[in-house]
């Protein structure tokens, strides 16, 4: 299929949202409230439901009217290949798999098995273990993110969903789109490149890269690009690239090997995001909501001397409980420094998360940093955690200066 094509995936007239839900707290639920909103037809689809929202609900993908431009996935992932199989029968040309558990926890087979149905009919995959994607142009926010930002000329094209919410949480930065990978079993960074570099609106890419899937070709499209390309690129230790194979599934290539590349075709690659973070000298845990947070913090903590012996994920969907949890693990492990970071998804609750940091210093020997990425959502727990004398970096003004 054409990288042309495309345009039904960032531009669909009806959508279906399979695994729909009332429960706002769930991402079926996130995913439908916001979708409520799009310049478009909306498909709810859950065999428990007769209507949600005030939309009429279907048991199925295949009992919808009419042509579906793209079907999303946010069911448990034994569902997921049934779902493609009746996505092909309705022949629906796109489909973005919200859904984790394939190739980044090892289970390659079962993406396998759905990558080739879907090849055999013709639709094309984004993710899984992706976070959705954005097209202000369209009001379609297709994300659990907790803010939606404004429109403008940056596109952000990423391996990381979290990442979203932290950039999407600066105050008065406008995007022309966002896309999420995820696992990239059929999409990849190449086809969005190329999309992007042929869209009137979009004036600068910003990648962040974890691994490459097609090398050449990407260094083909970005070599002819007319629009500036900036690179955030994980993995740069040992310990970042361990992050980014449990984050993704994404075994990363020597650093050096992609500071070359970039440099031959004249890709802006940025310094360490997170470079700036005061960290003692010493050993850490990272504690993170964020696969791809984590993965850059842990390359920031090697460079500057700080060894981390542990990442622990709680997940995008982590409430305070899970934190608390999490903190309550790490405080068992022999380690002088504990890293908490907090990107503000829809179902995060940062004061609520940073009073379980305030209990748990207040308990603890060993240093607490707060990362808490992000500004609309994150203001009143930063004042919180400053208040209690807990180091809180925010990184606002790093996005800032990336999308100057």
């Amino acid at each position: 299929m054409k990288t042309g094509d495309l345009k039904e995936l960032f531009y669909p007239k009806t959508i279906a949202i399979i695994g729909a839900s009332e429960n706002e707290n769930k991402v079926g639920g996130i995913l439908l409230k916001k979708a409520l909103k799009f310049k478009g037809n909306v498909i709810p689809i859950n065999p428990a439901h007769e209507n949600l929202f005030g939309k009429k609900c279907y048991s199925s993908i295949k009992d919808c009217p009419g042509t579906i431009d793209l079907a999303v996935i946010a069911t448990p992932k034994e569902t997921v290949k049934s779902i493609i199989l009746e996505c092909a029968k309705k022949r629906v040309p796109f489909v973005i798999i919200i859904t984790a558990g394939f190739a980044e926890v090892g289970n390659e087979k079962t993406q396998r098995e759905i990558l080739n149905i879907a090849e055999k009919a013709n639709i094309r995959i984004l993710g899984p273990n992706c976070f959705g994607i954005f097209n202000p142009e369209l009001n379609l926010d297709l994300t659990f993110a907790n803010t939606t930002p404004k429109k403008g000329g940056i596109v952000f094209i990423s391996q990381s969903g979290a990442l979203w919410s932290y950039f999407s949480d600066i105050k008065n930065i406008g995007y022309s789109g966002y896309i999420s990978l995820g696992n990239m079993s059929d999409l990849e960074f190449s086809d969005f490149i190329e999309f992007f570099n042929k869209d009137k609106k979009t004036k600068k890419i910003i990648l962040y890269i974890e691994k490459l899937k097609n090398g050449k070709r990407f260094l083909e499209l970005c070599k002819k690009s007319k629009k500036k390309i900036i690179a955030i690129k994980a993995g740069s230790s040992k310990q970042g690239s361990k992050a980014a194979i449990s984050h993704t599934g994404s075994l990363a290539t020597d650093f050096k090997i992609y500071e070359g590349a970039f440099r031959q075709v004249k890709i802006t690659q940025i310094e360490n995001l997170f470079s700036k973070i005061k960290i003692p000298k010493s050993n850490a845990i990272i504690i993170t909501n964020a696969g791809g947070a984590g993965a850059l913090i842990s390359d920031a903590c090697e460079n500057k001397g700080v060894k981390v012996i542990k990442d622990i994920d709680v997940l995008g969907t982590a409430l305070p409980e899970d934190y608390k949890k999490a903190l309550e693990h790490a405080e068992k492990i022999k380690c002088s420094t504990i890293i908490v970071i907090l990107t503000p998804q829809k179902m995060s609750k940062p004061e609520q998360t940073a009073q379980e940091i305030i209990n748990s210093s207040k308990k603890t020997k060993k240093h607490i940093i707060a990362c808490f990425l992000g500004e609309a959502s994150i203001s009143k727990a930063e004042a919180m955690l400053k208040k209690a004398g807990i180091y809180c970096f925010i990184g606002r003004e790093e996005v800032k200066r990336l999308v100057r």
